[in-house]
């Protein structure tokens, strides 16, 4: 599911220049993708696109319940032991340094206990955030873009504290 998510990435600049479902599932067949990764995925940024645009139609921009949270997040022990340090701390630093805010935030963790996947990778995590920006039509800023593509070997570990 990860290589498709990054193909759409790298083929397509938002998400509304992809094809429809229907032509985008024979474009991915066609490139070598399986049927059953492609529905997968498919589902996945589906979700994705549904909870961002019910979490971006909340407050109008303007309004002062329209500015981030500043407040401290509490785990639950299901997304703790599911997410693991190194993804919590990564998506900590990425708030911290104002990379993130917190509905953001918040997408990052749904979609990330969506894989199924205990504890969630780093470089998987990294992938979920370029996602999340990417239904958003944002791009990256550089830092976060260098802290994205920045393989595990390169980077140097992260510690909370």
């Amino acid at each position: 599911m990860f290589d498709i998510l990054v193909y759409l990435y790298e083929t397509y600049y938002r998400p509304d220049a992809c094809p429809d479902t229907v032509a985008l599932t024979k474009k991915l067949s066609a490139v070598g993708f399986e049927q059953d990764e492609i529905s997968e995925a498919l589902d996945w940024l589906t979700v994705l696109a549904d909870t961002t645009n019910s979490l971006v139609k909340e407050p109008d921009a303007g309004s002062p319940e329209a500015k981030s949270s500043k407040g401290f997040r509490v785990y639950a022990t299901q997304e703790i032991s599911v997410l693991g340090t190194p993804a919590m701390g990564f998506i900590q630093y990425l708030e911290s340094a104002n990379l993130l805010d917190s509905q953001q935030r918040e997408i990052v963790i749904e979609r990330a206990l969506a894989i199924n996947e205990s504890p969630v990778p780093l470089d998987k995590l990294k992938v979920i955030v370029l996602m999340m920006l990417w239904s958003q039509g944002k791009e990256p800023d550089m830092l976060m873009f260098d802290e994205l593509l920045l393989t595990d070997e390169e980077s140097e570990p992260r510690l909370l504290h």
